[in-house]
């Protein structure tokens, strides 16, 4: 606390004596310029008064404005807010008639619009309506794949089975056929029927199946080959003939003026008659 008194102490008196300094300064100044003052009127006077420039006079004083009262202010307010207010319902009246002028001009220039069909949703059917026909035509397919493989499975169990049959069938009528049994049956008299039906047993000329084949004396147990005895040799009517009727895999074939019983799984000829034809 000590040191700060002192601080303040030691302020005050710095003031008191810039004051004193100045004080003085200040009044010699004003004492200067009264006695410049004092010599300029007395330099008036010896060089004679001047002239007094005429003073102008006066201009009247303008007439002041009445002071209009306060209500007539308030009136020209409020009907320039009015006028304001017509004529923004003016100018929104004109650009509403405006925009319905154009509407209806646009409206009676263009075209009325035709609705347009959704084919949004047609194209959305016809997307499903496809996959679901596809998903359906391929389960059809994969059921007729089974289906076919089935049957086909069926119809080689079949045929094989036929051919087991057929083959046994054969090899049974091939231990029993006997060449000399049929030959002593009266039905099977083949020459005396020909005897009375000579014309019968002209059946043409002979075609080979290769060309520069010629004739040759086949005997029973020749293997014969398939050419000869395919569809077109075969005698479809052995009765027509008198010659016995003949199943399994037996055939009664035509080999240029003789006739052969061959076995068409092995080309084997079973029974032989020469000369049968003219």
């Amino acid at each position: 606390m000590s040191r700060t008194l002192l601080k303040a102490g030691a302020w005050g008196a710095m003031l008191l004596a810039t004051t004193g300094m100045v004080l003085p300064d200040i009044a010699m100044a004003q004492e200067r310029g009264r006695h410049e003052r004092a010599n300029r009127g007395d330099r008036g006077d010896r060089g004679g008064q001047r002239q007094a420039r005429p003073q102008r006079q006066a201009s009247p004083q303008r007439q002041a404005r009445p002071s209009r009262p306060a209500q007539t202010r308030n009136n020209r307010g409020e009907a320039r807010i009015e006028r304001r207010q017509e004529r923004s319902e003016r100018d929104y009246s004109r650009r509403e008639a405006g925009s319905l002028r154009g509407l209806d001009r646009g409206r009676a220039s263009r075209p009325e619009r035709t609705a347009r069909p959704d084919t949004s949703r047609d194209r959305r059917y016809d997307r499903r309506d496809q996959r679901q026909d596809n998903r359906y035509d391929r389960r059809n397919n994969r059921r007729e794949d089974r289906y076919d493989r089935r049957n086909n499975r069926r119809g080689d169990r079949y045929e094989r089975r036929d051919n087991r049959r057929g083959y046994r069938s054969a090899r049974r009528a091939e231990r029993r056929w006997d060449r000399n049994e049929w030959r002593r049956n009266n039905r099977y008299n083949w020459r005396s029927y020909r005897a009375q039906h000579r014309s019968h047993y002209r059946l043409g000329r002979y075609y080979a199946p290769y060309r520069g084949y010629a004739y040759r004396r086949l005997s029973i147990g020749f293997s014969l080959g398939a050419m000869f005895y395919g569809s077109r040799y075969w005698i479809n009517d052995p009765w027509a003939y008198r010659l016995p009727a003949v199943y399994g895999p037996y055939r009664w074939v035509r080999y240029y003026d003789d006739v052969l019983l061959v076995n068409t799984y092995t080309g084997e000829v079973v029974d032989v008659i020469y000369d049968f034809f003219w």
